[in-house]
């Protein structure tokens, strides 16, 4: 199937108040956000034409607008109200939301105090993350060379688009090999996350494992999986993982808005198996983020 670039779609985009043509949407090439990465998103899901956890998307989005030292000339509701509107508009019933906030081009250098600050909010039919096919057989990773900076030298719990440059560093570097996606460690040594998601490993007696997330996001479907978890009964064990201790695992799998809940099958030489637990905890998921609006 015939790949549209993001630039030759159709409909409407949502930016600074009003729904502009997709064509339309432009910014000047020397705005501050392309330069200087001074810029923040969410990335959201739309399951049957209804927004799944807007409210912890927008509020994470101004949460990493504020520590930026953004001024987002909107409020909460406002943007909420926005993202619906724009996904009736362009009558997205299964697919992906992609708000912005970004510094404007009124000042070119470090500082940016007096630039405008920019929002847009764009959705699109989006399908699974991964090929569906390796979502059931289990993905394979590589562990990248990159590794998440210290959490003092960053502002590590944001969704600053400046921190995904090594992520795609990483993402490219694991393709490059055969990789679908690639496992990063935290500037510890320490088991990290994948470049667009969380990790979770199963032990052998059951018990889920994932870690700390002390310098990279605590994503919302990571929240969600592992509400989920609990509710079945299943140990949640949050801790500092090794990259050794990958050996006592049985079986791993990633979380997030867009992989959802994706099996791992292997990372570099460590190997796991697609189990009934990670099978039942990504039904589980589907099964809640496809609930009908007017469900109990």
């Amino acid at each position: 199937m015939e790949i549209i670039p993001y630039d030759k779609r159709s409909g409407k985009i949502w930016l600074n108040g009003k729904n502009i043509d997709w064509s339309d949407a432009k910014i000047h090439i020397l705005s501050h956000g392309l330069h200087y990465a001074s810029s923040v998103f969410e990335g959201v899901r739309v399951y049957n034409g209804e927004v799944f956890k807007l409210k912890e998307h927008t509020d994470r989005l101004f949460y990493s607008a504020k520590r930026m030292g953004m001024d987002v000339p909107y409020n909460i509701d406002e943007i909420n109200k926005a993202t619906r509107d724009i996904v009736d508009i362009q009558k997205t019933q299964n697919g992906y939301i992609r708000p912005i906030i970004w510094r404007g081009s009124e000042m070119m250098a470090i500082s940016a105090q007096k630039n405008k600050i920019n929002v847009a909010i764009a959705t699109w039919e989006w399908g699974s993350y991964f090929d569906p096919k390796l979502k059931i057989e289990g993905i394979k990773l590589n562990i990248s060379s990159w590794r998440k900076p210290s959490p003092d030298s960053i502002p590590w719990d944001t969704k600053a688009s400046g921190l995904y440059m090594i992520n795609t560093l990483s993402k490219h570097e694991a393709e490059a090999k055969g990789y679908v996606d690639s496992l990063m460690l935290d500037h510890q040594g320490n088991v990290a996350e994948a470049t667009g998601a969380n990790v979770f490993f199963k032990n052998g007696t059951g018990e889920l494992h994932t870690p700390i997330p002390d310098s990279f996001l605590d994503g919302i479907t990571r929240r969600c999986v592992i509400d989920i978890a609990q509710s079945k009964g299943i140990k949640v064990i949050e801790r500092k993982i090794k990259l050794d201790d990958m050996s006592s695992f049985v079986g791993c799998f990633l979380t997030g808005t867009a992989a959802e809940v994706t099996p791992v099958a292997c990372i570099d030489k460590y190997n796991f198996k697609v189990c009934a637990m990670i099978t039942d905890l990504a039904d589980s998921y589907q099964g809640l983020v496809r609930k009908k609006k007017n469900a109990a």
